[in-house]
């Protein structure tokens, strides 16, 4: 499932920007790759994350990743919820399985990153 209205990265986060705030998951697709996801650690509130720098660790009975900053610009908030219940991840990426929210450096970085029907074709390509 690749929601048309997100944006994407070659990393396999999901971004759903809204005004000068998005929303940052990892994909169905990264979530089934992962297996179970057991453990995640996200990067605190207020701090200033840089576009595709590493911002944050999952861990599943499989692999630890890490995870991608789709844009720059500041954590205003995290899934607590993620720390009790990491499996929304696997069991609704794009909903409670959501990360983080962050306030938007450059909203032109979102235009850079990958459509619906671009992710399709990267991951039509593993």
């Amino acid at each position: 499932m690749v929601p048309k209205e997100l944006r994407y990265t070659k990393e396999h986060e999901w971004i759903r920007v809204d005004g000068d705030i998005a929303i940052v998951g990892i994909t169905d697709y990264a979530a089934e790759q992962l297996g179970d996801v057991v453990f995640v650690e996200l990067p605190d509130v207020g701090r200033a994350i840089s576009q595709s720098s590493p911002i944050g660790v999952i861990e599943s009975v499989k692999a630890v990743s890490d995870l991608f900053a789709p844009v720059s610009g500041e954590v205003v908030e995290s899934n607590a919820e993620l720390s009790g219940a990491p499996e929304f991840i696997n069991s609704d990426p794009f909903g409670k399985g959501w990360m983080l929210r962050i306030k938007v450096a450059d909203v032109r970085q979102v235009a850079g990153l990958l459509d619906s029907d671009a992710y399709e074709a990267l991951i039509a390509e593993a």
